[in-house]
């Protein structure tokens, strides 16, 4: 129904969106001096993806659902702060105006959402062409760093791990564009085999991220990983029943959520600079969105498979 496209379209880009251009703002970030050519690069792939989320919001408007909306998965109570310690701390421009007006949007008032279609089909058609070319730029920086010609403070994972991200948005806006019909337990379990292995990734670069005097916050991001670890080996690699599947679901929403209050106390402390770190405040925020992300996919897959 163009209903759903419209709705589906524009909570993707409100949340893969701000990760994508806050993906390029990181990238631009862990540059060194002489590689101005290839910051610069990396600035203008986070204009672009301002200009997608910006033209998202003004789309969004009394489009999108409640659940959504209130997920925390766009912008946070953090957001904001964390746009402007970052922009402080780094000299990076950060539009926070966009973050301004995302959160003034309101859920789904029930209009005709048909008129809206050909302006997202738009939308997505430049995102996907956009975000490829993204992908291809992150693949340039890992390829010289593993070759030793680049270097940027950035861990190789994160590379790979953020370009897989960017993959992952591409792939659900080809399907988005085809109108392609959801099987559920498939859904569910890629998501899961996904996000597990995303989730395991943050704490890992969270352990790595905080200095060594912070061994309380080093153990607990360590004990988080290790759970996701075994999340995402659980995770069935064919469809299987839901009963199977279920049973996971259940263990890792509660996973999650325990990431999700971790995150969000991490970034209150990096934000209050109560933690010792070189976690950029930004980042923090942007793992803490992904997290609350991943609970709304938990939770609606909960719903819709009716475990």
């Amino acid at each position: 129904m163009p209903g759903d496209f419209v709705r589906e379209s524009l909570e993707l880009h409100l949340f893969f969106g701000r990760i994508m251009k806050e993906h390029s703002l990181f990238l631009q970030a862990g540059f060194v001096g002489k590689d101005a050519t290839w910051a610069h690069q990396a600035e203008m792939y986070k204009c672009q993806f301002a200009e997608v989320l910006k033209e998202a919001v003004i789309l969004a408007d009394g489009e999108v659902s409640e659940e959504a909306l209130h997920s925390g998965e766009w912008i946070t109570d953090k957001t904001l702060r964390a746009e402007q310690i970052t922009q402080d701390l780094s000299g990076i421009p950060i539009e926070m105006a966009i973050t301004l007006e995302e959160s003034k949007l309101t859920p789904n008032v029930g209009i005709n959402q048909s008129q809206l279609e050909v302006k997202v089909n738009a939308l997505n058609h430049k995102a996907i062409g956009l975000t490829n070319s993204l992908i291809e730029f992150k693949t340039n920086i890992l390829e010289g760093m593993l070759q030793c010609k680049l270097f940027t403070f950035n861990f190789p994972l994160l590379i790979i791990h953020i370009r897989r991200e960017a993959t992952f948005y591409v792939q659900h806006l080809i399907r988005l564009q085809r109108r392609m019909a959801i099987d559920f337990l498939r859904e569910a379990i890629e998501e899961e085999k996904f996000w597990n292995r995303q989730m395991a990734e943050h704490a890992k670069f969270i352990r790595h991220l905080l200095d060594p005097m912070e061994s309380g916050l080093i153990i607990k991001a360590e004990n988080l990983a290790n759970q996701f670890d075994r999340l995402e080996q659980n995770v069935p690699s064919t469809v299987q029943n839901k009963t199977d599947i279920g049973r996971l679901t259940r263990d890792t929403i509660t996973a999650t959520r325990s990431l999700r209050d971790f995150k969000a106390a991490g970034t209150e402390g990096l934000l209050t600079c109560k933690i010792k770190s070189i976690i950029i405040p930004l980042l923090a925020d942007h793992v803490l969105r992904e997290a609350n992300h991943y609970l709304r996919i938990l939770n609606r897959s909960k719903r819709d498979l009716q475990l």
